[in-house]
């Protein structure tokens, strides 16, 4: 039986035109999946569920396709529209702000914020949700590690994380993979442009306990926060209201760790992955 390729609909969303334009280009250049595979150092599955907007773009494939197909940054372009894609509508602007802010201070009460994952300990988290596909799992991880070309790129945003010391504690997946976060935390807590500090146990309670809190310093000089439970976000832009949330943070800020000692924890903190997982029987 002759394969048939599947009906593209390239109006729907940004990601099906990304896909669409794919093939185009492809079929333009008279490539098969599995050449342009070998081109862009893909797999032909991932590059035909791509064009049928079944999988997020990897951050990677942009600049690689427009390099095959000598497009400028036509795919880099439709990548920055197709990547808010993966995440719920609420977040939407919240990532327009972040994608522009000049300061970006956040706690994370349970795990490494999203800009400082690997994509391993990502992965492992994103697994934690039962009703996510393996699919749906691979574009959350693409769209959370693509949040991070800021930071590597020619000016990137002050980044300031305060983590509670359970993030360090709480093993996710092997330990493997958390000394591995560990270690990219390390290079991260203490940079030009990235601080981290950890708010320990000793510290006792403190009013941001129960949820995550993103600060965003705009061009303009103003702040948006954003505060995150569970399934649900709250985006705050009256003056007023971030204000509220301004103070909490830097009353956290004053009661955390130093940077100097939060490098002394991660360090000791590592120590407790280094034994090998061990091998199943």
């Amino acid at each position: 039986m002759k394969f048939a390729p599947k009906t593209l609909t390239p109006y729907v969303s940004a990601r099906h035109y990304f896909g669409s334009e794919q093939r185009r280009h492809r079929e333009i250049a008279k490539l098969s999946l599995v050449q342009l595979a070998g081109i862009v150092n893909s797999s032909k599955s991932n590059l035909a569920r791509i064009e049928t907007a079944e999988l997020m773009p990897p951050p990677e494939l942009p600049s690689a396709l427009d390099a095959a197909f000598g497009t400028g940054e036509h795919f880099h372009g439709l990548y920055q529209l197709a990547k808010r894609e993966a995440h719920p509508d609420q977040y939407r602007r919240f990532m327009d702000f972040e994608a522009q802010a000049e300061v970006i201070e956040n706690y994370e009460p349970q795990v490494v914020p999203g800009p400082l994952q690997t994509p391993e300990y990502a992965r492992a988290l994103l697994r934690c949700q039962e009703d996510l596909a393996e699919e749906q799992v691979e574009e959350r991880v693409n769209a959370r590690i693509s949040r991070q070309e800021r930071q590597n790129g020619d000016n990137p945003p002050l980044r300031w994380a305060i983590i509670d010391e359970s993030v360090l504690r709480r093993r996710i997946s092997s330990a493997k993979c958390m000394r591995n976060q560990l270690a990219s935390l390390l290079e991260q807590a203490d940079t030009r442009d990235s601080k981290v500090q950890v708010m320990p146990f000793d510290a006792g309670g403190h009013s941001l306990m129960s949820g995550a809190l993103t600060l965003l310093t705009l061009p303009n000089g103003s702040t948006v926060a954003y505060e995150e439970g569970i399934e649900v976000g709250h985006l705050y832009e009256d003056p007023q209201r971030v204000k509220k949330w301004r103070r909490q943070y830097e009353v956290l800020r004053a009661n955390a760790l130093s940077v100097a000692d939060t490098v002394k924890l991660i360090r000791t903190a590592m120590e407790d992955y280094t034994s090998c997982d061990t091998p199943p029987s």
